[in-house]
């Protein structure tokens, strides 16, 4: 039953993953969510920090140029560049219930979602072979280029994500080409997140082009929007 999931380990370079401590780099982040929820160019240009190890992930700059970003599941909080405080949220996930989609964030909801998110990203696919996660291969799916096979991935309470069930679909070299998934905090709408581009970060392969659309009744993608647009431009793993 690990089959599919210890082929996309190892295509993505897990055993560099488990002696790294933390994954940074430079990238961009934009789409019609961040518009949408009131902050179009807040993740623009970049720096993110994550750990490969606890869920924390920092952003710099942070909706200011001298403010920064700092998420745990438990807690986010932004402070300044040099580390002084300048506001934080307990139990952050609380802080979403009642929203519709349209509902505008303040800076600590994007805080994190921003945090969860990308911490999700830079980490999976190694997360799943930790304790708690549940993997498992269903039917395949034809995408107009090629038959790619499917991991079904059931992700632990501990862990903040988008929903508890996603799939991942696998191209023919063992790559994750796109993940299927709703997130909760912004009304469960089904979402198609394609991968591309990747790149090779000193033994890790991580795809520096990302595309979320909307996804329609037949799960194919609806993509005359853009919903997220991430695009990677270094990583180094310390």
């Amino acid at each position: 039953m690990s089959e599919l999931r210890d082929l996309v380990l190892d295509a993505h370079g897990v055993t560099r993953w488990k002696s790294a401590r933390t994954i940074e780099g430079y990238m961009s982040i934009t789409g019609m969510l961040w518009a949408r929820k009131g902050w179009p160019d807040a993740l623009k240009q970049v720096y993110v920090t994550a750990d490969t190890g606890a869920q924390r992930v920092s952003y710099q700059p942070f909706t200011k140029p001298d403010w920064r970003s700092v998420y745990h599941p438990e807690a986010v909080a932004i402070e300044t560049s040099n580390g002084k405080p300048i506001k934080s949220r307990a139990n952050p996930r609380a802080a979403f219930e009642g929203h519709t989609v349209e509902t505008a964030w303040d800076d600590l909801h994007l805080a994190y979602f921003s945090g969860y998110a990308i911490w999700n990203y830079l980490n999976s696919p190694f997360l799943f072979q930790l304790p708690g996660f549940k993997t498992e291969e269903i039917e395949p799916w034809d995408e107009p280029s090629e038959r790619r096979r499917r991991l079904k991935v059931t992700f632990p309470d501990a862990v903040a994500t988008h929903c508890p069930e996603q799939v991942f679909h696998v191209d023919c070299d063992g790559l994750i080409s796109r993940v299927d998934y709703g997130a909760v905090v912004t009304g469960r709408i089904p979402m198609a997140h394609y991968m591309s581009e990747y790149r090779d970060f000193d033994g890790v392969r991580i795809a520096t082009k990302r595309r979320a659309y909307r996804r329609g009744a037949d799960g194919t993608a609806i993509t005359e929007a853009v919903v997220v647009a991430i695009d990677i431009a270094d990583i180094r793993l310390s």
